[in-house]
């Protein structure tokens, strides 16, 4: 083979490494970025209303985005009059083909302060996932009560971000989530529980000493 061709063919491979090796460094540069600058907020719940005031947090990490190995977790504050909980998920940046996430919305029953855990597909985009009491079921809102309830209409939402990809602050999570899990069907620590996920500040004296672990088919 003469000795150009020999050189124009090394010269190619060595074009498509640093160009895959380009391409790497901008998916991994774009996923940093997408967990630093996502405007998420892990616990959602206002401050007017009794249900809208009501504590959801999801169980991720601090910058809520998270990367989920099978399951994700809801926390439920403590309520006289608990209401439904809405999770919903939507395609961070739909597309013509995809307008809507694969991962389909649930309702969850009125209940009291608990865990409640959810299993989830494999992801193959980046996907928001959005939990919020339905303050108009049951007319739990306290709007009657509550001249000003009319500024918000339903509970803040928790909002946060799941990725394909994990990072070294997703292990911890996953392996707490695998603890949560086994302990299905019974009950666990409140306080010692919410701070293992770094929710400490939420333990109050008005949460029950431990909170019961639901998991739903």
């Amino acid at each position: 083979m003469p000795v150009a061709i020999q050189r124009a063919r090394g010269l190619l491979m060595s074009g498509l490494l640093l160009t895959s090796s380009a391409l790497l460094a901008d998916v991994a540069l774009a996923q940093k970025d997408l967990r630093s600058a996502f405007p998420g907020r892990r616990v959602g719940g206002g401050t007017r209303g009794e249900c809208n005031a009501r504590v959801v947090a999801h169980l991720v990490p601090s910058q809520s985005v998270f990367a989920p190995d099978g399951y994700l977790a809801v926390v439920m504050g403590p309520t006289a009059n608990p209401a439904p909980l809405q999770v919903s998920f939507r395609l961070q940046q739909a597309s013509a083909s995809a307008l809507t996430s694969t991962v389909p919305p649930r309702t969850l029953p009125a209940a009291p302060a608990g865990l409640t855990l959810l299993p989830i597909s494999a992801l193959a985009q980046p996907t928001v996932w959005e939990s919020s009491f339905d303050c108009s079921a049951g007319d739990v809102s306290g709007a009657s009560a509550d001249p000003l309830a009319f500024v918000e209409s339903s509970s803040p939402p928790a909002v946060s971000l799941l990725v394909p990809s994990p990072a070294e602050d997703d292990a911890s999570i996953q392996k707490g989530l695998a603890r949560l899990r086994s302990a299905c069907g019974s009950s666990v620590p409140t306080a010692q529980t919410l701070a293992d996920f770094g929710l400490a500040d939420l333990a109050t004296s008005d949460w029950p000493e431990s909170l019961p672990v639901r998991c739903p088919s």
